[in-house]
């Protein structure tokens, strides 16, 4: 564990890399000061499209799945989770400027772990992000089962545990997504622009 130790620094910064930001930067936005402020995919795909979206959000996914397959190499499953923890605080909380969610960089440790419960779990936010119209809603439903899955199907006590750590983390940052939910004011996923207010997702 000494090498996944060493490459804990690395990780974090995998996770800073800006994705959201160089991608709509790109079309001219400051996706910091658009729509939610979230430098994150739904915000992305809420003001330039899916397909730009999409851009953002295999970036954010790339980050926790390198960092994750790297430790997987390096010290096995539990290398895996060290770095791809690392790799997610560096994407909710990068040192010089405003972090995401937290939900894509997560998937992509997972995807090294358990990527059939992915898979699955993908489809089913697919499926209620277009129901409902709104990725949070569908963010926060997969952040909880996931953890659920992994614990029915048997799989080891401490990854369960570790995995509902990583959700609680995931809800809080979804703290005012929930708060915008109760109070129906919470926008959809496609159809505001970037350019608009700031109180989507």
């Amino acid at each position: 564990m000494v090498a996944v130790a060493l490459l804990v620094p690395l990780a974090y910064l995998i996770g800073t890399f800006p994705s959201a930001v160089i991608v709509a930067r790109t079309r001219g936005i400051d996706i910091t000061q658009a729509g939610s402020g979230n430098p994150g995919a739904s915000n992305v795909i809420r003001g330039l499209g899916w397909k730009i979206g999409a851009l953002v959000l295999a970036a954010d996914f790339a980050k926790g799945a390198i960092a994750g397959g790297v430790g997987l190499v390096v010290a096995d499953r539990p290398g895996a989770y060290v770095l791809g923890i690392a790799a997610i605080l560096g994407h909710t909380f990068p040192m010089l400027s405003k972090g995401g969610k937290g939900v894509a960089a997560a998937g992509g440790m997972l995807v090294v772990l358990f990527p059939l419960i992915v898979l699955g779990l993908v489809a089913v936010w697919g499926v209620i992000a277009k129901g409902f119209r709104k990725a949070s809603v569908a963010s926060l439903l997969i952040v909880v089962a996931f953890p659920v899955a992994v614990g029915l199907l048997g799989h080891a006590w401490w990854e369960t545990t570790i995995l509902a750590v990583i959700a609680a983390l995931l809800v809080v940052r979804h703290a005012g997504n929930i708060r915008r939910l109760l109070r129906r004011e919470e926008h959809d996923l496609v159809g505001g622009s970037a350019k608009s207010g700031r109180h989507a997702a």
